[in-house]
């Protein structure tokens, strides 16, 4: 039985789908006005591992995923522009161009993740008149007050509104409200449900809507298509940690205030990806995209592997160096399994397959899925028997494990140099092999050490 740690009840459950073995799920996805760094990529990699999983234990997962393309401000208290917009003047490019390109980039970063794609993937600014409806609905029920600046949701008409947050979420977000205060809110946790475009002033983004020209709030968006797609009430959904106290909080409120059911039954989300003791963040501007590791000769499907040294609900730590450990560890996997790669097929091996299954059951516990895997690696099974299990464990691992890398024609130049590399590390001269790699990095090239020699990728 699968059991999956419930944010909502703070407790492990046995998965119960509506209508297994269909599993709803809604996953919340990126606002495209930036690329996305691997901190992000960090909760995707948690729910497609989810995905995949589900497949693996006989479920049919229907995957929701949205793309916020207009109403995620830069403030979280409803103020501030619109990230669209920022991106926007930022790269002298149409709000829409901002939107198409990092949806694209963040597609692309995806793939090379070996990130499933969605079932369903929607966009915010094509689901407006579904957005207008949920508010409608709403205004019915007597949810929704107005202010000079737009609809907000009255917090305090709902009674359990909140239940998604501990006490330590509600001290936060009390904190954060003294900062950035509307005078205009009737409660700090009151949130905009659409806002009115500024007088005198031309959105790139706007809509005409039955109380003016303006644009949706964030959270309206994921309830309006997740109810869309997947119904009033729906399995699971997930998404970072970070979007307990705010996004998922009004979420529950505004759809829950609606339909007087509940909106999702089961709340999964990973925990930060911190690097020098701190969350990863856009607005620090230090953030670290894929396309860094990739220029520091690193696979993405590397950082792919680090994801799996943590539960995805534990705080995990980058460093270059812990990456590196990470790599060298893909490697010596893969290299294992391309090993297995001719064996004769035969029967999986029950105990391993079954223990890989039962961490993977136990709210994706992937550090002890990957001892399965190591324990496998390093047993004496039959190399087809292992072969097998390395191949069910890989549709969910998705590392690449059995695909031969493309090598790449290298300049002489730096084939030289690798040979000189060579033979200075059998001559035990490690001060003139570290010196040539050095070279060879000035060069343009990365050297990537294996079993069966180095090699130099380009950066």
């Amino acid at each position: 039985m699968v059991r999956l740690y419930n944010s909502l009840t703070r407790t492990k459950e046995d998965l119960d789908a509506l209508c297994a073995p269909k599993v709803g799920l809604y996953t919340c996805g990126p606002t495209v006005y930036n690329d996305q760094h691997v901190g992000n990529y960090r909760t995707y990699v948690f729910e497609d591992i989810l995905v995949r999983a589900l497949k693996l234990l006989g479920y049919v997962p229907n995957r929701v995923m949205n793309i916020t393309d207009v109403g995620h401000l830069t403030s979280q208290g409803d103020e501030g522009e619109d990230k669209m917009e920022v991106g926007s003047a930022r790269e002298g490019k149409s709000a829409w161009e901002i939107a198409k390109f990092y949806t694209e980039a963040f597609l692309a970063d995806c793939r090379d993740l070996n990130i499933l794609p969605a079932d369903i993937l929607c966009r915010a600014t094509d689901h407006i008149p579904e957005q207008i409806a949920l508010i409608q609905r709403l205004e019915a029920k007597g949810f929704v007050y107005k202010t000079s600046d737009g609809l907000y949701f009255d917090t305090a008409k709902l009674p359990d509104y909140g239940k998604l947050m501990t006490r330590e979420h509600v001290e936060g977000l009390r904190s954060g409200a003294r900062v950035e205060a509307n005078a205009e809110k009737k409660h700090i946790t009151d949130f905009a449900l659409w806002k009115f475009s500024p007088a005198g002033t031309k959105r790139q983004m706007e809509w005409d809507s039955p109380w003016g020209k303006g644009f949706p709030g964030w959270h309206i968006e994921c309830s309006a298509m997740a109810m869309r797609f997947l119904g009033e009430t729906f399995d699971i959904h997930c998404g970072g940690v970070d979007h307990i106290t705010i996004h998922h909080t009004n979420e529950i409120a505004q759809s829950e205030g609606a339909t007087g059911k509940p909106f999702a039954k089961v709340w999964m989300h990973s925990e930060f990806l911190l690097m020098n003791n701190a969350k990863m963040a856009k607005s620090s501007g230090g953030f670290v995209r894929l396309s860094d590791l990739k220029g520091r000769g690193f696979s993405p499907l590397d950082y792919r592997y680090h994801c799996f040294t943590a539960h995805y609900r534990k705080q995990l730590d980058f460093t270059w160096e812990t990456l590196e450990a990470s790599k060298t560890s893909r490697r010596r996997l893969k290299e294992a399994c391309l090993m297995l790669k001719d064996e004769p097929s035969k029967p999986n091996c029950a105990e391993y397959a079954a223990r890989f299954k039962d961490a993977l059951c136990d709210d994706l516990n992937m550090p002890a899925a990957m001892a399965v895997v190591w324990d496998a690696v390093k047993s004496d099974l039959p190399g087809g028997a292992k072969r097998s299990f390395l191949e069910e464990a890989e549709t969910v691992l998705a590392l690449d494990l059995f695909r031969k890398d493309v090598e790449e024609a290298v300049d002489p130049e730096i084939a030289k140099l690798l040979a000189a590399r060579d033979d200075a590390r059998k001559r035990k001269d490690f001060t003139e092999a570290d010196r040539i790699r050095k070279v060879i990095d000035q060069l343009g090239y990365v050297v990537m050490d294996g079993m069966a020699g180095a090699k130099a990728v380009k950066k």
